[in-house]
């Protein structure tokens, strides 16, 4: 257990920072899950909507360190072969 105020202290900034983190990653896990279900629907002006909303949360998300920025950028490019992949079919 934590015994200089310094520890308890960064004990006490640890908790915040998770809670907020869980909260954008769970942010992100939506528009992601939401990008899926218009890929599923089969609706491509839709799908390209969910697209930008979704690329946009990930980035912000790799801004704010919550994700490094070449998992961001793969994640990015492999939804938008998704993407592309509905477009021509």
């Amino acid at each position: 257990m934590a015994n200089t105020p310094g520890s308890k202290k960064a004990i006490r900034k640890i908790a915040r920072r998770t809670e907020v983190n869980k909260a954008r990653r769970s942010r992100v896990r939506t528009f992601l899950r939401k990008f899926e279900e218009a890929l599923q629907g089969g609706d491509a002006a839709a799908a390209k909507t969910a697209f930008v909303e979704a690329q946009s949360e990930l980035m912000r998300a790799v801004g704010k360190g919550l994700v490094h920025k070449n998992s961001g950028a793969r994640k990015v490019s492999r939804l938008h072969a998704q993407l592309k992949k509905l477009g021509a079919a």
